[in-house]
């Protein structure tokens, strides 16, 4: 990597300038994680860390009864150059997987794996009860962000008392950022009282695998009409929809009179339809769109 260098007369760079790490990161994976999966979160998080450069921490309960082997640990590190040679980005990960008897020793051993002048972020991957989670109050109360995905989680997850809500952050929100950014970017083009003038039902449709993607896109347009005057009476509905469509989420707007809101997107293919009249004649537009990939989504609820 340094031959260019090394052919100058140059000096290779020092240990300390080819090495950075900017956050903390524990990735936590429940139960339910199968091993195929673990994988797939574990390449989530390295390409996060391309961007990011992390200490990240993985966490790996084991049912078994495995208290006289203790907890176990892997070591993993990796660097990737960025826009120039000087520009060297290094992950270290420590995968610890621990038998539920060794629990107790947990938060000293991820103590100590941690820098502790950096900022920690918490990822709950999985997990089959809040009630498990809530045995991890350091992580909980010590994270600046916690992650977890709605869409993977129990429903009691959206009731239960995180100790730090502020903190929180929904996967299933962030992965509709180029969702979000569309519809507001079309919707801002139109008058805020128009938007909720007449204003009856407000429907959401999605297709059997994405219900948190439709229940979170409804809140969040419920959250924005509101902003725009008074919803009251407004009917918010969220339907799932047959095999069929598979890919496709869609929201729109009923009225009292003639007017109406549109919007028909195809997140699989990339693509969506926006149409409204608002009495001024029908405006449509057709763009691209499609959810962000799961390192985007991280970064998003990380930082945002």
């Amino acid at each position: 990597m340094w031959a260019e260098t090394e052919a100058a007369g140059k000096a290779a760079p020092a240990a300390d300038t080819a090495k950075a790490t900017q956050v903390n990161f524990v990735l936590h994976f429940g139960f339910q994680t199968s091993p195929d999966d673990a994988r797939d979160q574990f390449q989530t998080t390295v390409e996060f860390s391309k961007r990011y450069p992390s200490r990240v921490v993985v966490l790996c309960p084991s049912r078994e009864a495995t208290a006289e082997k203790g907890i176990q640990a892997k070591v993993y590190g990796e660097c990737f150059l960025g826009k120039s040679k000087g520009d060297t980005r290094c992950v270290e990960f420590v995968i610890l997987s621990y038998p539920m008897e060794s629990r107790r020793f947990l938060e000293d051993l991820v103590s100590t794996c941690l820098s502790t002048d950096l900022p920690l972020y918490y990822w709950a991957h999985r997990f089959s009860s809040a009630s498990r989670l809530n045995d991890y109050q350091y992580l909980l109360r010590a994270s600046k962000r916690v992650m977890l995905d709605t869409a993977l989680v129990p429903v009691e997850a959206l009731s239960f008392a995180w100790p730090k809500p502020e903190a929180l952050r929904d996967l299933a929100h962030a992965r509709l950022l180029p969702v979000r950014q569309g519809l507001g970017q079309f919707l801002s083009a139109f008058d805020r009282a128009r938007l909720v003038e007449g204003l009856k039902t407000v429907r959401v449709t999605h297709d059997e695998i994405r219900s948190a993607e439709g229940r979170v896109l409804s809140g969040w347009l419920q959250r924005r009409l509101a902003a725009c005057g008074k919803i009251d009476g407004v009917e918010f509905l969220v339907e799932a929809r047959g095999k069929e469509t598979a890919g496709a989420l869609t929201a729109e707007f009923v009225y009292t009179s003639d007017h109406y809101f549109r919007w028909s997107g195809e997140v699989t293919a990339n693509h969506g339809t926006y149409e409204a009249n608002f009495g001024e004649g029908v405006v449509k537009l057709v763009t691209g769109m499609k959810l962000l990939e799961p390192a985007a989504a991280l970064s998003e609820a990380v930082f945002f």
